[in-house]
């Protein structure tokens, strides 16, 4: 019997947002990395310089393709673009939601939210996983025997994780391991996962984010 073929999908969160006015950007065009996330998109790079990525693949979202930029640079690659790694959609998109002063307070919004396991507000958790699987699978199979990086989204990449764990998709978002610039690394034998691993190779520029202050990215 032939030796499985072994490669990495490492499904990499984009770095942080230019906003101001501190809504759920979602999927609204013109959302864009921060000069911090910019940072932090050359720190991911830089963390990956020695590994044997062949593939790099993102939303189609700017931040998405913007923080892939120096990935594809490092590795003299074309980035791709996949539909399946988008944010998932969301009611609250363009709107303020912290705490005490954003929509949640509004009793006109309540209803959305009656339904917490699906979830009603948005995108069901099992559409994101499938999806998001197929994806990384497609990614596997561009960079079979070697690495693909694919860059996405907090929700969408927990998402999968949970998925790929066996774990029941709905969750706390307060605890999620999914911070920017994050690299949740999915390892194949073959097409199945034998391994996660998760790193934070832009930790030190997250400490300095008012996006993770706030908890506003996605």
């Amino acid at each position: 019997m032939s030796e499985p073929t072994k490669t990495t999908v490492h499904v990499m969160r984009h770095g942080e947002v230019f906003n101001p006015n501190k809504v759920l950007y979602g999927r609204l065009p013109d959302f864009h990395l921060s000069e911090l996330g910019k940072q932090m998109a050359v720190a991911a790079a830089e963390s990956l310089a020695k590994r044997d990525v062949t593939h790099v693949v993102a939303s189609p979202l700017d931040r998405a393709q913007e923080t892939a930029v120096p990935i594809a640079a490092e590795f003299d690659l074309e980035i791709a673009s996949d539909s399946r790694l988008i944010e998932s959609s969301n009611y609250f998109e363009g709107k303020k939601v912290s705490v005490g002063d954003g929509a949640l307070t509004n009793p006109r919004h309540w209803w959305v939210l009656r339904d917490p396991i699906t979830p009603s507000w948005g995108e069901a958790y099992l559409v994101i996983a499938q999806r998001m699987f197929a994806a990384v699978q497609a990614a596997r199979v561009a960079a079979e025997g070697h690495e693909a990086v694919c860059v996405s989204h907090q929700l969408p990449i927990w998402t999968l994780r949970r998925y790929i764990e066996k774990k029941r998709l709905w969750h706390d978002p307060r605890r999620r391991q999914c911070g920017l610039a994050s690299i949740t690394s999915f390892r194949f034998e073959d097409s199945k996962v034998v391994g996660i691993d998760y790193t934070e190779p832009a930790a030190h520029l997250v400490a300095l984010s008012a996006t993770a202050k706030t908890a506003k990215g996605a």
